[in-house]
């Protein structure tokens, strides 16, 4: 079970990435025709990410602990004293950016250059941000992967 709500949590992590890419390809050519399939998008990236964090907050608080433990005595504890602490400050930033989205999406980008730029620099960020908290965990993933599988001394 525990495979699954992980699998869930990434899954929604990717599926934030992926609209914030597709948003950025549509604010670059907005226009009237795509207005309101940019603001489903800006809500899509939103509510995944939110769906990404609840799911993986619920998996942090229940079944992290031992994981953690696991981590910090394997070969790897930096994957939790380093990687996880950052991720825990990164994703505050992410849950703001995606949820100033579907605010500044709500302009008329087709008629505002700066709406344009400013939500096009928006979900850049979140793509960049969302990328950078993927890998971190991925190395926290791999931190627990090392920990298991080192030999005892």
């Amino acid at each position: 079970m525990n495979e699954l709500v992980l699998m869930a949590h990434v899954g929604f992590g990717m599926g934030c990435i992926v609209g914030a890419v597709w948003l950025c390809a549509d604010v670059l050519h907005a226009e009237e025709a795509n207005r309101a399939r940019i603001r489903r998008v800006s809500w899509a990236v939103a509510i995944s990410m939110w769906l990404a964090f609840l799911i993986g907050g619920g998996w942090y608080v229940i079944s992290y602990p031992a994981d953690k433990s696991i981590v910090l005595k394997g070969p790897w504890p930096f994957a939790h004293s380093y990687f996880m602490e950052t991720k825990e400050h990164l994703v505050i930033m992410l849950l703001l950016l995606t949820t100033y989205l579907p605010i500044a999406a709500s302009n008329n980008l087709a008629a505002s250059k700066d709406a344009r730029r400013l939500v096009l620099c928006v979900a850049a960020l979140v793509a960049l941000l969302a990328l950078l908290i993927d890998g971190h965990g991925a190395m926290i993933a791999m931190g627990v992967k090392t920990a298991l599988l080192a030999k005892p001394h």
